[in-house]
């Protein structure tokens, strides 16, 4: 066993890991991270999408016991992030969710191409969507959803600012 010290959804935690145990099924056995979908299990299909040091990573190819002293997000801990808020609102309006298997990993990658690129178009947005898998949708609604979210992000970061220039929405 391996012993490891990080910090999960703003909470300090110290324990100890099998070597061989993937950060993906760490957090979801041990800080109840139920938003972690596996699907492939090989980095690709997006389901397994977390927040690790300010950065998106797929977690189910990452090790827990390389994760010692890092900052890790998962969607339970976004709660209630307002980007996170907008977007669950936004999904909802446009018809971006079906079976809900891929909405959390789809959640955290619009919220960071929106802190990324504020609003972009719609090639740069599918792009940067495309590590994301969706077996239902077709992706037109989370396209849809993620330019209503941020368009909406943006009229209210520029509301309370008192400008008009676009603004990327701040991780965490």
């Amino acid at each position: 066993m391996q012993a490891i010290e990080l910090t999960i959804n703003g909470e300090r935690l110290k324990t100890t890991v099998d070597p061989r145990t993937t950060l993906a099924d760490f957090l979801r056995d041990q800080a109840d991270a139920r938003s972690i979908h596996l699907g492939c299990e090989h980095g690709v299909c997006g389901g397994c999408t977390i927040v690790i040091n300010g950065k998106i990573a797929r977690s189910c190819i990452a090790l827990a016991m390389a994760m010692d002293g890092s900052e890790i997000w998962t969607l339970e801990g976004l709660r209630d992030d307002p980007a996170i808020a907008q977007l669950r609102d936004s999904f909802h309006q446009c018809h971006g969710l079906q079976c809900g298997y891929c909405t959390p990993g789809m959640l955290i990658t619009a919220r960071d191409i929106i802190a990324r690129y504020g609003n972009p178009a719609e090639g740069i947005l599918r792009d940067a969507l495309a590590g994301n898998i969706c077996r239902c949708t077709g992706y037109a609604g989370i396209v849809d959803a993620v330019q209503h979210a941020a368009v909406r992000l943006q009229q209210h970061t520029d509301d309370a600012s008192g400008t008009n220039s676009p603004k990327a929405v701040s991780p965490r």
